[in-house]
């Protein structure tokens, strides 16, 4: 495949928007909405977004593999062996933020990561509710809406670093314990529940870093790269680097000073 095809993911993005997205948008009726684990929902959205992704990015690299959401909850060993495929591989969020979707609320996003040769070399992340549209390639930089994106290299000491963690998927232990160190950050929030409103977010300083415990590769590996690109950092909680295999535990930061802050703050690795 030569180069990677940034127009024509974005021409599908924004159809599949304009088509199945906004129109359910505080617009679900009874029925399109289901639980598939407690206070884990999707809803038809979700499933008809997937569903014109997988048949899009199929046709635009037609050897490729496309790993989605809603694909892998019904059959959890296509992560399986991720880490062994070479040919073009692209993982696909349908709909991040679902429960903010049901809500009304506008951080929702989709999300899109091409891989090739075990490197994910582009990401899209769109924005419905505003249109904005966020790109990353490999090497070539990140940019929202043609700007390009610079996360702020300064490192700030502990008590002025403002971000969120996820926590409700943390051990009880871990819990305790970010609660307790977490006072001695500056500011630490609950989190925006949409990994496509955080990873920009942190490469326009808007935040200063973001810890997530579930690692699942279509929550992450368009923002790592988008991240990356604009010079800020993805690791794991022991200070590896992140690869989209599915493993526990993710902080994302606007540069390498801050996220090692942020792991010995709270304890994390």
């Amino acid at each position: 495949m030569a180069g990677v095809p940034l127009d024509a993911v974005t021409v599908l993005l924004r159809e599949v928007a304009a088509t199945i997205i906004m129109p359910r948008f505080r617009a679900l009726k009874s029925g399109e909405v289901e639980e598939k684990s407690p206070d884990d929902f999707v809803t038809i959205a979700d499933r008809e977004s997937e569903a014109a992704l997988i048949a899009g990015l199929k046709a635009i690299v037609p050897a490729s593999t496309v790993i989605g959401e809603e694909m892998c909850h019904a059959r959890p060993e296509l992560l399986q062996g991720l880490h062994t495929i070479d040919e073009p591989l692209w993982f696909v969020d349908p709909l991040d933020g679902t429960r903010n979707f049901m809500d009304g609320q506008t951080r929702f996003a989709i999300m899109v990561a091409l891989r090739l040769k075990r490197e994910t070399v582009g990401a899209w992340i769109l924005t419905p509710a505003d249109g904005s549209l966020v790109v990353a390639e490999r090497g070539a930089g990140a940019f929202v809406d043609g700007t390009r994106l610079s996360a702020p290299a300064i490192v700030k000491p502990a008590n002025a670093l403002r971000g969120a963690m996820l926590t409700k998927f943390l051990t009880p232990e871990m819990q305790e314990r970010v609660r307790r160190n977490a006072t001695r950050l500056g500011e630490v929030l609950p989190g925006s529940m949409c990994a496509g409103y955080d990873y920009p977010a942190i490469a326009c300083g808007e935040l200063d870093f973001v810890g997530y415990w579930r690692g699942l590769p279509w929550d992450h590996a368009p923002g790592a790269l988008v991240l990356t690109e604009a010079g800020g950092t993805v690791m794991r909680y022991d200070g590896s680097a992140y690869q989209p295999d599915g493993r526990l535990g993710v902080l994302a930061a606007a540069n390498a000073g801050i996220a090692d802050t942020v792991r010995r703050t709270l304890g994390l690795g």
